[in-house]
């Protein structure tokens, strides 16, 4: 169901609440020399005490409870003892939980010690773009409005807007309908409707915009080697306007 109820909204706060308490304690924990293998089972844990499950653990048989993104990895890095973080990379973070059958889903690109001031930019710049979409997405409209205001903030700096990889509805399910790209035409797209729950996830790369798959069957990569980074929320679009519900 595309249009949440109230109880819908209620318990998809629950499980954002954790999501974005469990960025914060990420965010702690990065730096120099630690492994993503480390963060994701400490991430593990921290969402288990909170009362939580990680969604992401076992979702068509992805093996970690994040997604560790480092530097040209768009999205979907798997967590892995070989890759150590290091002064001056940057790191996608992708966090999903299930609380009473709801989830929650969203992510951040945080620096690792001191970055330059272009990957800075560039983690800047993706964070507006989902704040430039939500400017546009209210009951009525076109969602075309939202990708359209991404795709033109971040295009402006000279940034590559994955094409591939897309927002989505969540509710229940992780991913619902519809798909929210962060492209587009401003008169495309479905019509919005009240309790629409969205993750909007800009995916934004320094370079040219084309990405490929790994051998490992998840990670994406940036086919220029460029850095990438990511900036999801979930939504409810209300009629008084957009809750950010993973702040």
């Amino acid at each position: 169901m595309i249009c949440k109820t109230q109880q819908d909204i209620d318990g998809m706060r629950k499980a954002n609440k954790v999501v974005s308490e469990a960025l914060k304690y990420a965010e702690t924990l990065i730096r120099p020399g630690i492994s993503t293998y480390e963060l994701d089972k400490l991430i593990e844990k921290f969402i288990i005490d909170k009362g939580a499950i990680p969604s992401f653990k076992g979702y068509d048989g992805y093996p970690a409870s994040i997604c560790a993104s480092v530097n040209e990895v768009v999205v979907h890095g798997i967590p892995s003892k070989s890759i150590v973080l290091k002064e001056g990379d940057i790191i996608s973070i992708d966090i999903g939980t299930i609380v009473d059958g709801y989830n929650g889903d969203a992510a951040r690109t945080f620096p690792v010690g001191k970055i330059s001031s272009e990957k800075q930019k560039l983690i800047d710049v993706t964070k507006q773009c989902f704040f430039e979409g939500i400017k546009n997405l209210r009951v009525g409209a076109r969602l075309g409005l939202l990708s359209s205001a991404i795709q033109n903030y971040a295009e402006s700096y000279g940034y590559g807007v994955v094409r591939e990889l897309v927002g989505h509805g969540i509710g229940h399910h992780m991913h619902e309908e519809p798909e929210v790209p962060n492209y587009g035409s401003p008169h495309k797209g479905i019509i919005v409707k009240e309790n629409m729950c969205l993750a909007i996830e800009p995916m934004i790369n320094m370079g040219r915009k084309e990405i490929y798959m790994k051998n490992d069957g998840w990670t994406i990569a940036t086919c220029d080697d460029s850095p990438s980074a990511h900036y999801e929320n979930t939504v409810i679009v209300t009629s008084n306007g957009v809750e950010i519900l993973s702040l």
